[in-house]
């Protein structure tokens, strides 16, 4: 590459003194590197399966803690993003997926594929709700040629028996001494089964709303959380953007009935009280008439707590 990371960091907006709001200054002196400290990173921010560049991907996030990776969601550069953040595939452990839409599942296989060709040997747990199982039976039959070639001629172990599938509904999903996990249903029409996460590692907790219109029983699920990441919407640009579609009705209804508007996500942090309320999942995505300060701001009239402005690749620490 002919820049640095620190000069990609810096130019591209993503150096976090630059994209926080009110921000300690322990996020500020962060570094990437390959040891795996207890940290919380931002892979993709992006609302929606588009792709506009590598800079603000879907939907993707990683926690490591205790030396063990946690996915959140596997949008499209999950696999590229990970090694960027100094997270090895080949030790994957947990894969968690909110639902089924393509900006958070459509690079599943393909992280199972990257991560088993680049050395798996042990387990990988995969939680998603009901679909999961018909969904890597497909990719695996789309990719059978080359994995029984690689069997075979490289003396692999079959990824189709290292890959262990849960398909959960709401409780607690993972309950083990690496940590404790629940779902909570959320509210996304059309699609019925779509969740939030609770992650309870040691003394941290971490909850990603996921795809979600404005969701009371979210803030009793995320009370005093450590994180709370919770995606969000601006509904001035949401009115913009649907004005330079051709199905701008059924666009804007459709965004509105799964998505939450800024202003709603200061509600459910002021109930919650998370110790830092994460922006995550911008809708739009793509307006960059809106700045940082301007989300911030319609979040703020429902909540004086602390509020990070989310990036691709922003580490946070547990």
């Amino acid at each position: 590459m002919p820049h640095s990371r620190k000069d990609f960091i810096i130019k591209s907006g993503i150096a976090l003194g630059a994209v926080t709001v009110g921000l300690p200054s322990k996020f500020k002196l962060l570094s990437f590197s390959n040891k795996q400290e207890n940290k919380l990173v931002l892979l993709g921010t992006k609302g929606g399966p588009v792709v506009h560049s590598y800079k603000a991907g879907p939907s993707a996030n990683v926690i490591v803690y205790n030396n063990i990776p946690f996915v959140i969601d596997t949008g499209y550069g999950v696999s590229f993003k990970l090694v960027e953040a100094g997270v090895a595939l080949k030790d994957l452990k947990y894969i968690f997926i909110t639902h089924h839409h393509s900006d958070h599942n459509l690079e599943l296989g393909n992280l199972l594929y990257n991560s088993w060709v680049g050395g798996l040997s042990a387990s990988i747990h995969v939680f998603a709700p009901v679909g999961l199982i018909a969904l890597l039976q497909a990719y695996w039959q789309s990719n059978h040629f080359d994995i029984e070639t690689r069997i075979t001629d490289e003396g692999r172990p079959d990824i189709r028996k290292l890959v262990i599938t849960h398909e959960y509904t709401e409780g607690i999903i993972l309950l083990n001494n690496d940590a404790e996990v629940s779902a909570l249903k959320n509210i996304h029409p059309p699609v019925t089964e779509s969740y939030a996460f609770k992650f309870k590692l040691g003394n941290k907790t971490v909850v990603f709303s996921g795809d979600t219109t404005y969701c009371p029983a979210l803030a009793a699920f995320a009370l005093d959380a450590d994180y709370l990441i919770h995606e969000v919407a601006y509904g001035p640009a949401i009115d913009a953007l649907v004005i330079r579609r051709d199905n701008a009705p059924k666009l804007k209804a459709s965004i509105l009935s799964h998505h939450t508007l800024a202003e709603d996500v200061g509600k459910i942090a002021a109930q919650a009280k998370p110790k830092t309320l994460v922006l995550n999942h911008f809708v739009p995505a793509d307006d960059e008439s809106i700045t940082d300060e301007m989300w911030t701001k319609a979040v703020r009239t429902n909540f004086s707590g602390n509020i990070i402005v989310g990036k691709d690749m922003l580490q946070l620490p547990l």
